[in-house]
């Protein structure tokens, strides 16, 4: 960290440093809830804005978002952390960035952490719009906001103008242009959705987020080989005059090649009640895909 290579220059500074760090160390164990610590107080202790807080630290401001930094990936992406604990994690992410606006990767880990692992996607849009403001040339920010767009808030258009964006910023990956230009015009397309989340997968280095993308891409695979199942299927009643009544069969009637392997290790089969593809360890079908 940059700013903890600085020296103090005053004597009051040090103790500073520790007092709140020692806050923080309260509200990490809180958070995380240590030693079966009920909900109720992470609300104990409340960081202060910011705002609030960059006067006290004047000159230090880097090395007092290195510290709160330092105390807030300790909590990320842990199992322990509560819907309450996601709140404090934006509103430590928020002073972090405050203190420290240039401090991109930040922004980064904290946008994919809340939307993937937290859930909140506009809290990480919120951060992510922030470091767009202080950060116009880092690519990876409004991919993020785009990717948030796209799976979270069902917002094609703004999903494929943030990637537009990012496909205008320096050392952006030479895929971004075709991929928002794709989305333009093929945001329902399951496949589309794949290659979003691969190239998501590649470009974050969290294990935590990395499994539930992992989860996620197996997710639309499913999606994407019931709709091709689903499009034999027809093809092959507008043929033969009534629904198969194995997806085998439309592999033995020359319709399809074969019937394509199940990602999580289970079987496709038809439901004739409703002329649908299923898999049988996904139980439902994905919404924001739907035609």
């Amino acid at each position: 960290m940059h700013a903890l290579l600085l020296k103090a220059k005053h004597p009051f500074v040090i103790p500073l440093m520790a007092a709140l760090a020692f806050s923080l160390y309260i509200i990490q164990h809180q958070i995380a809830g240590y030693k079966g610590m009920e909900k109720k107080i992470e609300e104990f202790v409340i960081l202060p804005k910011g705002e609030y807080l960059k006067p006290a630290v004047i000159g230090y401001e880097q090395l007092a978002a290195d510290i709160i930094w330092l105390q807030a990936i300790q909590v990320i992406g842990e199992d322990t952390v509560t819907p309450k604990g996601y709140d404090w994690i934006y509103h430590a992410l928020d002073v972090v960035t405050t203190l420290d606006p240039k401090f991109a990767y930040a922004y980064q880990l904290g946008g994919v952490t809340l939307s993937v692992l937290g859930k909140v996607p506009e809290k990480s849009n919120a951060l992510l719009l922030k470091g767009m403001r202080e950060n116009p040339d880092v690519w990876q920010i409004p991919f993020y906001i785009g990717f948030n767009s796209f799976f979270y808030l069902n917002d094609y258009r703004s999903a494929a103008e943030y990637m537009a964006k990012a496909s205008k910023l320096p050392g952006h990956p030479a895929y971004l242009p075709k991929l928002a230009a794709r989305l333009y015009v093929q945001a329902g397309d399951p496949d589309v959705a794949l290659e979003f989340l691969l190239r998501m997968y590649k470009e974050t280095g969290d294990e935590k987020v990395r499994a539930i993308l992992e989860q996620r891409i197996k997710e639309v695979i499913v999606e994407r080989d019931a709709r091709f199942l689903e499009e034999a299927v027809r093809r092959s009643k507008d043929v033969y005059k009534a629904y198969p009544e194995k997806l085998i069969e439309l592999v033995e009637r020359g319709i399809i090649t074969g019937v394509p392997r199940e990602p999580f290790g289970g079987y496709y089969y038809f439901n004739p009640e409703d002329g649908r593809v299923y898999s049988s360890v996904v139980k439902e079908r994905m919404r924001v895909y739907g035609k």
